[in-house]
């Protein structure tokens, strides 16, 4: 690894691979973060996407490859790593019968922050949590937003170079997680690279680069827009069927059809761009006897490309 790498770069990964026992979680995975970015790992639960990120904390070490968080490699130097990076868990990392100001106090001893230093972020994290007032609350009384946001503070008290976000909006509302994006954006914006997993495929959209993970393999990686690229040889179609499941069986047996999955309450259709055409669609499903409301070409989503990306993965 060249110190050119290392430089641009703050995480680099080279066929990094975990097993347990004939189980292989992560399979051979290789990608860099640049500094500064929103690194998307994107993918369903059991995809290897905690795993990995277990590793690249230093707190799990690899079976085969390498990897350098912050230029400190995980294998040989976890401590450097764990000292250069923040960490936030699907569980936030929080002890629920401290206070808030406890659990600050906590993580600012185990940061080695104090006096002055330790002052200005504790009044930081209090202040961006929202939780001016409730210092003295017991943590396990807090909404799940709040306990996010104190998570977050508590994870980037230090102010490291490097914050990994263990799928930081599970179980929280919606308003919740739009409001934990743009905390997002602002340690990016002030410098921090931010690695965040997800399985929501809307919170992608967030993010400068993406990493597609499934079954332990990382099957595409770029920006939102690159991903979406793929799907330019198909045409998507949205359409609304009275019997949308006998709809998608019966199209999924053409042979112009490359995919269909459910989209609320309708169905996406794609289709080989030169041969599947609405009029095709439509008068296949006339010739089932199946009606449609309607029927729209469409975008690719994220969602488009993944479930695509997943069924020829399955393929091979």
């Amino acid at each position: 690894m060249t110190q050119e790498l290392h430089n641009e770069h703050a995480v680099v990964v080279e066929g990094l691979t975990k097993r347990f026992g004939n189980f292989v979680a992560v399979d051979s995975m290789s990608f860099n973060v640049k500094r500064g970015e929103i690194f998307g790992f994107l993918g369903p639960n059991g995809a290897g996407k905690s795993t990995t990120i277990r590793m690249l904390c230093g707190l799990l070490g690899p079976t085969e490859g390498s990897a350098r968080v912050g230029g400190y490699d995980i294998s040989t130097e976890p401590d450097r790593v764990k000292e250069n990076i923040g960490y936030m868990s699907q569980r936030f990392s929080l002890y629920e019968d401290l206070t808030v100001e406890e659990n600050i106090r906590f993580y600012g001893g185990i940061y080695g922050l104090e006096g002055a230093q330790f002052e200005e972020r504790r009044q930081w994290a209090i202040e961006m949590a929202g939780l001016r007032g409730k210092e003295t609350a017991l943590t396990r009384t807090l909404s799940g937003g709040w306990k996010q946001r104190l998570a977050l503070g508590c994870a980037v008290l230090h102010q490291p170079p490097i914050v990994f976000l263990d799928e930081p909006t599970g179980g929280v509302d919606p308003v919740s997680r739009r409001d934990f994006w743009d905390l997002i954006y602002n340690l990016s914006s002030e410098g921090t690279t931010v690695f965040v997993t997800t399985h929501y495929l809307d919170e992608a959209e967030h993010c400068n680069t993406i990493g597609l993970v499934y079954a332990g393999r990382l099957i595409a990686l770029g920006s939102p827009t690159s991903l979406k690229s793929k799907l330019e040889r198909y045409a998507i179609y949205e359409v609304v069927s009275e019997n949308p499941v006998d709809a998608m069986d019966l199209l999924q047996k053409q042979p112009w059809v490359a995919e269909t999955s459910i989209f609320g309450s309708a169905f996406h259709v794609s289709t080989d761009a030169s041969t599947g055409s609405d009029a095709e669609i439509r008068r296949t499903l006339e010739q089932g006897n199946i009606g449609i409301s309607r029927i729209q070409r469409i975008s690719p989503s994220l969602e488009d490309v993944f479930i695509q990306l997943i069924a020829e993965e399955s393929e091979k």
